[in-house]
């Protein structure tokens, strides 16, 4: 029963949203953002620490600024999300637009796949979409919903034009056939992880427990990593989906110092993006909330 009113509210948010004109859904989205923004403090009060933490440098006003403006993205990104059933490559022309494309064809072309760094940054369920659109289907790396109705109908969108889901539970063995098979392969690199699934590396200067497996599977494979992202550029008025030069993962004997190594660049490379464009990065997950042993917690009780 719970799962069958879960599904039946979404599916009806989804269906109203999908069917305003867009305009009118973004602003109704980010009035709905402002005031989740201000109902919900805790979620506030972890997005205003991440930043003091992250960018101290900031002054107060300007980090809350940025949280802000967070959530109307949130909005925007939901507004999307409940229309991208109904996206081609026609109609999505002159408002979404590919920047860097050389760097992903000439990682795909080696032949060995492509794994993409990417995040909760930007516009990061449009991202795959419009990549499939454009003619590169590809996968994600995604946790399955405890709702199976919701499950099937959000993945259902995300599996449109060719894309595929691969789950967190069979993780290493789907990234492993994909990379054989000369696939793309998006994983999201920003969540906190516990050990022994993550490792410590530097995220903003500061312990942060990350997944290692996209460095992993990149020295065991050869596959390409490159980063991705889609964001919103307010000087266009669209969404470009960014793609970066490939990142190196190191290959000596030491493969317990490869992959922490190569970890650390994929996350440094996440950073310096996520400081060009603050205000789209989910600064409202703990995501320093696993530490180093004897470490006292960073978000107090």
């Amino acid at each position: 029963m719970r799962e069958n009113i879960e599904y039946g509210l979404v599916e009806a948010v989804a269906r109203c949203l999908g069917r305003m004109p867009r305009a009118v859904a973004r602003r109704f989205a980010a009035f709905i953002a402002f005031a989740v923004y201000w109902c919900f403090g805790r979620l506030r009060r972890v997005g205003l620490r991440n930043l003091e933490m992250a960018l101290p440098e900031l002054p107060s006003k300007t980090q809350k600024k940025i949280l802000r403006r967070v959530y109307i993205h949130l909005g925007w990104q939901l507004v999307e999300f409940c229309r991208m059933s109904r996206y081609t490559a026609e109609n999505t022309r002159d408002w979404m637009r590919t920047d860097g494309l050389e760097h992903y064809l000439a990682a795909q072309a080696k032949g060995k796949g492509v794994l993409i760094i990417t995040g909760h940054l930007g516009a990061w369920e449009l991202s795959s979409l419009y990549h499939s659109l454009m003619g590169h289907p590809m996968g994600m790396v995604i946790r399955r919903l405890d709702n199976r109705k919701l499950d099937e109908y959000v993945n259902g969108i995300r599996c449109l034009h060719g894309n595929f889901v691969v789950h967190k539970d069979d993780f290493g063995r789907g990234l492993l056939k994909a990379m054989h098979e000369g696939g793309t392969v998006g994983i999201l690199m920003d969540t906190n992880m516990t050990p022994p699934q993550g490792e410590f590396v530097k995220f903003f200067g500061i312990d942060a427990c990350t997944g290692t497996g996209l460095a992993h599977i990149a020295r065991k494979t050869g596959a390409a990593v490159l980063p991705g992202f889609m964001f919103w550029e307010p000087s266009e008025k669209k969404y470009v989906l960014r793609f970066g030069e490939e990142v190196a993962i190191p290959h000596t004997e030491n493969v317990g110092a490869d992959i922490l190594e190569g970890t650390q660049r994929c996350t440094a490379v996440l950073e310096s993006w996520i400081r060009r464009y603050p205000d789209q990065w989910l600064w409202i997950h703990r995501r320093w909330k696993t530490r180093p042993a004897g470490e006292p917690g960073l978000y107090g009780k």
